[in-house]
């Protein structure tokens, strides 16, 4: 059986408005699916990579349309749990013409949220090559933020690389210092670590990425992929280091799930065996398409879309077509 990248975390119902303007004010909206691990998860597999996610859903029309979502992906439910309690988080977002929009979530007490270790204890680790997560899953309660740590626990027991974007959402955490004590104690245990410069000003109080990496590879992280967003990105492990430029993005649509795009090109860039420049490379190209696009993963590029970006055919979206 081929492994498969764990991507763990929730996913919810997404209410993008139709017009813009604050969203009392919208009348129509168009229903989609979010969450930063989702749009990883979609990410990943559009390029050609075997996806397995973990999450807990309700038993709700948002729970089914994120399963069939999931499903016409590509992307394996066996690692989904279910909830009879407890519904399936959901969130509006405000469209724009510039800057990030606004977004209101209706996620307090959702399925996703009553993650636990034991659900962690249950999986069969020897299937998967890999695994993924996001800081926004250990923001959500103490239940899920020791399901967190049980799950780096059982990547670093059975010997599988385990990749952290910490996706800041101060608004979970009751302070800011709680929230940098463990973003930095995850990012000291992880095999890759893939924050952005703001972040990392947040939680660290440091803004040059050779000082930032210096700091995480002697407190243990393997290796760094820092965003520095127009200017493209920063790697470094204890054998290379190096800058890759940005991508050139014609017009910014929305910046939400840049992040989560530059994760899947990264991690996809790693399992397809290029080199670390290379794969930071396919990063910022994929960061770049998503922010040119309204949903949060619906303009997630294919394998043929990215190298056509790559390349700078001016008609790549038509490339699967070829």
């Amino acid at each position: 059986m081929e492994k498969s990248i764990l991507l763990v975390g929730e996913p919810m119902g997404l209410f993008i408005a139709g017009t813009t303007g604050p969203l009392e004010s919208v009348d129509t909206f168009t229903l989609t699916t979010c969450g930063a691990e989702l749009n990883v998860a979609i990410g990943l597999k559009r390029l050609g990579q075997p996806v397995s996610y973990m999450t807990k859903v309700g038993d709700d029309p948002f729970g089914r349309k994120i399963i069939n979502r999931m499903k016409d992906t590509g992307i394996a439910t066996d690692s989904v749990l279910y909830s009879e309690t407890h519904p399936t988080g959901f969130m509006f977002k405000e469209k724009v013409t510039s800057g990030d929009p606004g977004i209101f979530y209706f996620r307090r007490g959702s399925a996703a949220s009553t993650l636990s270790p034991e659900d962690v204890d249950a999986l069969d680790f020897s299937r998967y090559r890999s695994i993924h997560m996001t800081g926004i899953t250990p923001a959500l309660t103490p239940s899920t933020r020791a399901a967190t740590d049980r799950m780096i626990e059982k990547a670093r027991a059975h010997g599988i690389p385990f990749s952290f974007d910490p996706n800041l959402r101060p608004q979970l955490w009751p302070d800011t210092r709680t929230m940098a004590d463990y973003m930095n104690g995850v990012a000291a245990k992880a095999d890759i670590f893939m924050p952005g410069i703001g972040e990392i000003e947040k939680i660290l109080g440091e803004t040059v990425p050779e000082k930032i990496a210096d700091h995480y590879l002697k407190a243990g992280c393997g290796m760094l992929i820092l965003k520095i967003g127009a200017r493209g990105a920063y790697y470094a492990t204890e054998r290379e280091s190096g800058y890759v430029d940005g991508f050139a993005v014609d017009h910014v649509v929305d910046t939400v799930g840049a992040g989560d795009g530059f994760a899947a090109g990264v991690l996809s860039g790693l399992s397809d065996g290029l080199s670390l420049a290379d794969a930071t490379r396919r990063g910022c190209a994929v960061g770049a398409i998503q922010v040119m696009s309204v949903g949060d993963n619906d303009g997630l590029p294919s394998m043929a879309e990215l190298t056509a970006f790559m390349a700078g055919d001016p008609h790549w979206r038509k490339a699967n077509e070829d």
